[in-house]
């Protein structure tokens, strides 16, 4: 996202553009009658389209604080008649409108991460399927091998390690393994997600009313 000093300083070079120049990427000012048509309409029709994205971005980011703001106040004022305070960002909430037609769900989830000790909780569940090769299902050990694949980005899945922890298996080495990751665990920060749902005529179905733009 821009930043307020991008913005001032992309105003300050369009306010010192020249008349009848335009400024190619390495920032040399290019005099109108050598740019191509073409290249001038381009020029054009992406400015004036990231006008509108950069336009819808400040309502977005308006429109969140406003909802987020909004929701946690309500739910602080609900709890109030209980005599009991809310603080910080906790748990989930589901709000319906009176005749159940919309519904908003605000989504708290937390950002993991492992530390040091998933490697030692590798080694045992990588001793386990060596000596399981022979006698398990290949699909238990599939499941557990790419467990801990990273992408391409190096990054771990955190819901296929998480996944381990709920296969029924008995080996001691397994459940130290098993621990190890629940020791492992780092939660290193927290977001929050907001939903809104509009009800599927008079059935108990509920349809997204989609933000994204791929999904419009």
């Amino acid at each position: 996202m821009p930043t307020p000093n991008d913005a001032a300083r992309q105003a300050s070079v369009v306010a010192h553009m020249p008349d009848g120049f335009m400024r190619n990427a390495q920032g040399h000012l290019v005099p109108l009658d050598l740019v191509k048509p073409v290249d001038q309409e381009r020029d054009r029709l992406v400015r004036e389209l990231v006008q509108i994205a950069q336009d819808l971005n400040s309502k977005l980011v308006e429109a969140k604080g406003k909802i987020f703001g909004d929701v946690a106040a309500f739910a602080e004022l609900s709890a109030e008649q209980y005599g009991v305070k809310r603080g910080g960002q906790k748990g989930n909430i589901t709000l319906h409108t009176f005749d159940a037609a919309y519904k908003l769900q605000l989504a708290t989830a937390d950002t993991i991460t492992f530390d040091e000790r998933l490697q030692a909780a590798q080694a045992l569940v990588d001793a386990c399927i060596k000596d399981w090769a022979q006698g398990s299902r290949p699909e238990i050990i599939a499941l557990v091998q790419q467990a801990f694949q990273t992408d391409k980005e190096g990054k771990l899945n955190v819901g296929k390690i998480l996944a381990l922890r709920r296969l029924e298996i008995t080996d001691p080495r397994w459940l130290d393994a098993m621990k190890a990751i629940g020791d492992s665990i780092q939660v290193i920060g927290t977001k929050q997600y907001i939903r809104f749902y509009k009800r599927v005529g008079q059935s108990d179905r509920y349809e997204a009313i989609p933000l994204d733009m791929v999904a419009v």
